[in-house]
């Protein structure tokens, strides 16, 4: 076998490890990537007390047929 005639000779055989494969590689356990909204899964500004895991978006579409009032 020649040298140029190697088993690299494909680039998609050279890296399986791509971005797109290892981006989301690891899994999500804690932290701000494990949790998400409920309704929409988004991520960002989750309310999660009381256990609502709803983010601030959703929670002021429903918060009345949940049961919250707004105080002055």
């Amino acid at each position: 076998m020649l040298q140029s005639e190697t088993s690299f000779s494909d680039p998609q055989q050279k890296c399986n490890m791509a971005h797109s494969n290892v981006w989301f590689s690891r899994p999500r356990t804690y932290g701000k990537g494990s949790r998400q909204c409920r309704v929409c899964a988004h991520q960002a500004g989750l309310i999660r007390k009381w256990g609502l895991d709803i983010c601030r978006q959703c929670f002021r579409e429903r918060c009345k047929a949940i049961g919250f009032t707004k105080s002055n």
